[in-house]
């Protein structure tokens, strides 16, 4: 299996080189040269196997430079009790009858960001020496929130790695920066920024393909690589839980092996829902792909029309993770869709950077209305929904998996659609403690957050995650503010290179 840029598919690459570099040195994204199939026997099998050892399987599918002893070593590491609350690491929960919660929040990190970092330092470090690596690795990180601190948690104190974690200063919660600025470890660092996501993203991108920042790099014997899901690393973790959420419902009875499902995913960046893609296009049986999005309605708009356009209002939410108006991933689906036409894909892009706009043929907007349906909720309706689920099923979800919730209802509305639904459900209600606690009670609190934590475990009955709890007193060691177009400047100078 060797990886293609979407940007000039005459690159070739293995899995370890791909997963190293993180990006491609022309600014595209790797990606598999094929997809691989599952059959409806693998996946019935899949049911007895532990998360491990599900993951492990598919892994064998794309990393096919890794050894099988080198994949179990990744997967047994990560996926564990030592590492995550639940023995099933991705729980079902059964919203009501046919629609189910797949809870990817049982992580270190209280985010779904975690099933695939607690693996990628496993996969990266693993990579460098199969690659024979004599450099520092150097991981930079944009974050909308949860990204940033499951990236910190996997790659503290990684021999052979630094990290460092830009995220905008006004557009996380409060619970998500207490995580990221209160970081232990002796490879991190942490830096807010004045601007939003994709003006952290942005930077980043840049960095990666700064000519004269990787010859200092070189010359000090480091070199980049990223935890975003850029790198393929990152997004192949995501394809596991998908198609080990079928086998099982399907290994419980809650469906029959081959029926179809639909997936449901909240998204900013667009690699969730992306990994849905790739496991039905792998032979998953999904019929639609549900892409729920908050007011920063990009992908909503694009799936409708076909025109990707982020010259456009931008808003602070009560959900920031998906506050996002440049879908990095998005590039990906794309490639696949236009039969690997990198020529295109670096007219769409190069269009993007340069006018903020692009719009796709009529074939791929006809591939899109086929595969997915958007939607999106405004605040209100946001934490309306909270309210309403906890009202109605006694089950708190938290500000993310509200929208996806209500998307969903709008799109069984509008289709009449029953098929059986799974909905990715992203993060812990307490990272959202202020809001999740307001849409309950109905009004403004005036509680402290961990106080507010304290209330919604009373409310809820579920269990206050001891990563959040020992916040409480851990101190802050990160506080660092720069403007966005000092970012290359301080990154230099956090590593010495000025």
């Amino acid at each position: 299996m060797f990886y293609k840029s979407t940007r000039d598919s005459s690159i070739k690459v293995e899995s370890s080189v791909a997963i190293t570099q993180g990006i491609s040195a022309d600014g595209g994204l790797f990606v598999p040269e094929t997809i691989p199939e599952i059959t409806l026997d693998e996946i019935k099998n899949l049911g007895n196997l532990s998360y491990a050892d599900r993951a492990a399987f598919i892994f064998k599918k794309y990393l096919t430079d890794f050894t099988d002893a080198e994949i179990h070593y990744c997967t047994d590491n990560a996926y564990s009790t030592k590492n995550f609350e639940t023995e099933s690491i991705a729980e079902i929960s059964q919203l009501f009858d046919g629609t189910y919660m797949l809870e990817l929040w049982h992580g270190p990190t209280c985010a779904f960001k975690d099933m695939a970092l607690q693996i990628l330092p496993y996969f990266l470090t693993t990579s460098a020496k199969k690659i024979n690596l004599d450099k520092k690795i150097i991981i930079l990180v944009a974050t909308s929130g949860d990204t940033g601190k499951a990236a910190l948690e996997g790659f503290k104190d990684v021999e052979g790695t630094q990290i460092l974690v830009f995220y905008p200063e006004d557009g996380v919660s409060p619970m998500q920066k207490r995580q990221m600025t209160t970081q232990s470890g002796e490879n991190v660092g942490v830096c807010a920024m004045k601007g939003n996501f994709d003006d952290c993203q942005n930077g980043v991108k840049a960095i990666f393909t700064d000519s004269q920042v990787k010859e200092k790099m070189e010359g000090a014997g480091l070199m980049f690589s990223s935890a975003n899901s850029i790198n393929w690393g990152r997004l192949v973790p995501q394809i596991v839980y998908y198609i080990s959420s079928y086998a099982s419902l399907a290994e419980s009875g809650e469906i029959s092996l081959g029926d179809k499902i639909n997936v449901v995913v909240p998204t900013g960046n667009f690699g969730n829902i992306l990994a849905a893609y790739y496991a039905k296009k792998m032979g998953l049986p999904i019929n639609k792909l549900i892409c729920a999005s908050n007011i920063n309605k990009v992908l909503t708009d694009f799936i409708e029309t076909g025109v990707y356009d982020r010259n456009r209002d931008f808003y602070a939410t009560c959900s920031p993770s998906m506050d996002i108006l440049i879908s990095s991933n998005l590039e990906r689906l794309l490639y696949i869709i236009t039969g690997h036409d990198d020529a295109q894909i670096r007219e769409w892009f190069t269009s993007l950077a340069e006018t903020g706009r692009y719009e796709v043929s009529d074939a791929v907007k006809k591939v899109l209305s086929e595969e997915f349906y958007g939607g999106y909720c405004d605040d209100e309706q946001t934490k309306s929904t909270i309210h309403d689920i906890y009202a109605k099923y006694s089950y708190t979800c938290d500000t993310h998996t509200a929208v996806a919730v209500k998307v969903y209802e709008d799109y069984k509305n509008a289709t009449g659609d029953t098929t059986k639904t799974i909905i990715a459900s992203t993060a812990s209600p307490y990272k959202f403690s202020a809001s999740v606690l307001e849409s309950i009670e109905g009004r403004n609190s005036d509680l402290d957050e961990y106080e507010m934590v304290d209330k919604i475990a009373e409310l809820s009955d579920i269990p206050v995650p001891a990563a959040l709890a020992e916040l409480k007193d851990k101190e802050r060691r990160f506080k660092d503010s720069i403007e966005k177009s000092d970012m290359t400047s301080y990154v230099l100078k956090e590593f010495g290179l000025n």
